[in-house]
């Protein structure tokens, strides 16, 4: 099963119906399900962006170190400029990734938060996750 690790509290954002495009440097050709992973990297609360976050989601959604929701990614776009501006119509979302020239937005569907999160070491990239099937 195709797993990306995020960090939070991006992850949590996905599953509050908050995000729907996760923003990245890289593209992919991958289409399909997706296990969505949030790192065991602590939450950088001083930075001024995450702080501003945070206040669109209860604390006790953050799922640090867990495999949390699966969804269906749809499709990965290039940035380019009419993107960017059909962007500017979606404050929460912009506000919620990196919208810059030349990077790729992926397109999550069908989001579903797992009744029973389950811990994972997460990857860098996409990376199959070995976890129950579900």
């Amino acid at each position: 099963m195709k797993a990306l690790t995020l960090k939070e509290p991006w992850l949590a954002l996905i599953a509050a119906g908050k995000k729907k495009i996760e923003t990245r440097s890289w593209k992919t050709n991958y289409r399909g399900p997706l296990y969505l992973h949030a790192s065991a990297s602590p939450v950088n609360r001083n930075d001024p962006q995450t702080a501003e976050l945070l206040r669109l989601i209860p604390e006790e959604s953050l799922r640090c170190g867990l495999v949390a929701c699966r969804c269906v990614l749809t499709d990965c776009r290039v940035m380019d400029g009419p993107f960017l501006e059909q962007m500017e119509l979606e404050p929460v979302e912009r506000l919620c990734g990196i919208y810059a020239p030349g990077r790729y937005a992926w397109f999550l569907e069908d989001i579903e938060v797992l009744p029973q999160p389950f811990p994972a070491k997460g990857m860098l990239g996409l990376w199959n996750w070995e976890g129950p099937s579900l």
